[in-house]
């Protein structure tokens, strides 16, 4: 991880992947299709773990994306049926996108633990779960997501996770599984155990199915949390290599600092981010 790099000098680095590809502008704010590619900025609901469903949602849609990855803190995993049903119902009033849940973890060996969250998934309508299983769970899964239909994707957590620290050590064990199970880039994390993160998502390929943005000011200090833009990890970079393997799923902000406060950094992060791909945009119309 090179550091900071400013947007006029990645655009030198990037003419190549747009070329002369037909850009659109965004559809509801946060869909991109740039260069083949069409992937999305949202929110994942972890960010507001402080705040109420209803407060989440509000906050998500100042941010003025629909799309939200639903923590267990805006859903509970025991709900009742009934009770997903009127979050459901809540989220879509407010026009809010489930584009999934998680992170939920799969630590219990036991089929009916993991049977139980994949109902609870099927019953909010998440098509996609992001989570943290074992090495002993995680090729149980499997069944599942054929049975239900619905997508894994593991998420690491960096040097304190036993399990999956780094987006490689998850991709050894789905890289062989049904197409559906992948995985859920946290970049700080992956940052933060040492990684390059754009070879990282280069490996992962179509095994990348979500993903987590933050920033770090040191790409080594789990105690440097900061705003998307004001750190040091290579988003310009990150950016591109999506581009180029022509991803297709969730970019979802996940913010770690500042809990009871969260919306000021993370109006800053989506600036950021929708900075890096005006630049992109105006860059293929030149």
């Amino acid at each position: 991880m090179s550091g900071h790099i400013s947007r006029r000098a990645w655009l030198g680095t990037v003419s190549g992947v747009i070329g002369s590809a037909a850009l659109v502008r965004p559809l509801r704010g946060q869909q991109y299709h740039i260069a083949g590619a069409d992937f999305k900025l949202g929110v994942a609901s972890y960010s507001f773990r402080k705040f109420s469903r209803a407060r989440a949602i509000e906050m998500t849609k100042q941010l003025g994306t629909p799309y939200l990855n639903v923590k267990e803190f805006h859903l509970k995993l025991d709900s009742t049926p009934q009770q997903i049903d009127a979050a459901k119902q809540e989220f879509q009033a407010a026009g809010i996108v489930l584009v999934g849940c998680g992170n939920v973890d799969f630590q219990e060996d036991d089929e009916s633990d993991i049977r139980s969250k994949f109902e609870y998934a099927k019953r909010a309508g998440f098509p996609l779960v992001v989570c943290a299983p074992t090495h002993a769970t995680l090729p149980k899964l499997e069944k599942f997501v054929k049975e239900y239909d619905i997508k894994i994707a593991v998420h690491n957590h960096g040097p304190r996770d036993k399990n999956f620290p780094t987006p490689q050590s998850a991709l050894k064990m789905v890289k062989d599984m049904d197409p559906r199970c992948g995985l859920c880039m946290d970049l700080g994390h992956t940052a933060l155990a040492g990684v390059d993160i754009v070879e990282a998502i280069q490996e992962a390929g179509t095994r990348l199915l979500d993903m987590h943005a933050k920033d770090l000011r040191d790409p080594l200090n789990e105690e440097s949390w900061c705003p998307v833009g004001e750190g040091k990890l290579p988003f310009p970079q990150i950016f591109r290599q999506l581009l180029e393997m022509k991803y297709s799923g969730c970019v979802n902000l996940e913010n770690e600092s500042e809990p009871d406060n969260p919306l000021p950094g993370m109006q800053k992060s989506f600036a950021f981010m929708r900075g890096v791909l005006a630049d992109i945009q105006a860059a293929g119309k030149a």
